[in-house]
């Protein structure tokens, strides 16, 4: 089967590389990217999460200019994803990101730090309860970005007004929330019940149980869900320790990513192509509705942003065995192909 590449939304790192170090090369770049083609993955957003406004800036130039210099970076990173820092510091809502550096919306902000930058940041997740965001959300809107919210205790008014003023997204729904919620009355519920919001997931059986997740896809619908990693710098990564925005994540045998001594997740070690197997091995899609939640649904929200900018990127093809393995990638001169899906052995032309 042969289908159009897979888009992430939602990636903070991958392969031992922290897209959130503030200080990385070209080289590492290439060796992120190198490992997501091998997963499908044919265009994504880095993703830089909630960090105080001088730390923001110097991550994203850095990344910026690992990926100018870099082989891959052009083709595969379209732009950036702002996870923060106009989100909910509340215990559970926060997750892993710091609620000290957690602010009211700052409507220049996002224009600063893309002051400079080669490529813009497409997408900014933020809670629509912070102080001053709902008036926010417009304006970025405005200016050519997709708007999503996370990390949020929005009800359902608040939830109705940032769609009202253009926002279009969950992020990670069901992710980034206390364990204890009103049992109907809450952001889960008030973001399902929104039908001009899609939905983005974490298929990894971690952050959502399968079951659960079930039913999330069955309100949402399934031409309104969308699969991303929310994946760090321990995914395609043995179990151990690896740096995550100035923080220690630990990839567990389980699976799971979480700070040392601490229960809550940080980001994932999922890789795109094991959500698509994910769902499909769950009975919950067949493999076009999956690899369609991972490749066209992505590229629908991101189509507002791209046309303000008359940005056209090549999403390439990705070629799928009968067990849903990726064996080949084809993205312009850039070429792949692979063996069984656990042999990653590259015989590349560029």
């Amino acid at each position: 089967m042969r289908t159009a590449g897979l888009i992430d939304l939602q990636v903070n790192g991958f392969a031992g590389i922290d897209f959130n170090a503030g200080a990385i090369t070209p080289a590492e770049i290439d060796h992120a990217l190198e490992a997501m083609l091998a997963t499908g993955v044919t265009l994504c957003l880095p993703t830089i999460i909630t960090a105080h406004a001088d730390e923001l800036d110097q991550r994203f130039k850095a990344l910026d200019a690992a990926i100018k210099a870099s082989r891959l970076g052009p083709a595969m990173c379209p732009g950036y994803h702002l996870e923060g820092p106009f989100l909910n510091p509340s215990a559970g809502y926060a997750g892993c990101h710091p609620a000290a550096a957690m602010t009211a919306a700052d409507p220049g902000l996002v224009d600063r730090l893309e002051t400079g930058l080669a490529r813009p940041i497409l997408m900014v997740t933020l809670a629509p309860e912070v102080e001053g965001v709902q008036r926010l959300v417009s304006g970025l809107v405005r200016a050519g970005r997709v708007v999503a919210l996370g990390h949020s205790a929005a009800d359902f008014d608040a939830v109705a007004a940032a769609a009202d003023a253009g926002a279009t997204l969950s992020t990670h729904l069901g992710n980034g929330m206390p364990q204890q919620l009103h049992k109907l009355v809450n952001p889960i519920f008030a973001q399902l019940a929104e039908d001009r919001l899609w939905a983005s997931f974490i298929a990894d059986g971690i952050h959502l149980h399968p079951r659960a997740l079930r039913s999330l896809l069955r309100a949402k619908g399934h031409d309104r869900s969308i699969l991303v990693t929310d994946a760090v710098s321990a995914a395609a990564s043995r179990p151990g320790s690896y740096p995550f925005a100035g923080m220690t994540v630990e990839l567990r045998e389980d699976g799971s990513v979480r700070q040392p001594g601490a229960a809550n997740l940080a980001g994932s070690a999922l890789c795109l192509d094991q959500a698509v197997r994910n769902l499909v091995s769950w009975g919950f899609a067949t493999p076009r509705e999956a690899i369609a939640m991972a490749s066209d649904h992505p590229l629908a929200v991101l189509q507002p942003a791209l046309r303000a900018r008359g940005m056209t990127p090549d999403r390439g093809t990705v070629d799928w065995s009968d067990d849903l393995a990726v064996t080949g990638i084809d993205l312009g001169r850039i070429q792949r192909r692979f063996g069984h899906a656990a042999d990653l052995d590259m015989q590349a032309t560029t």
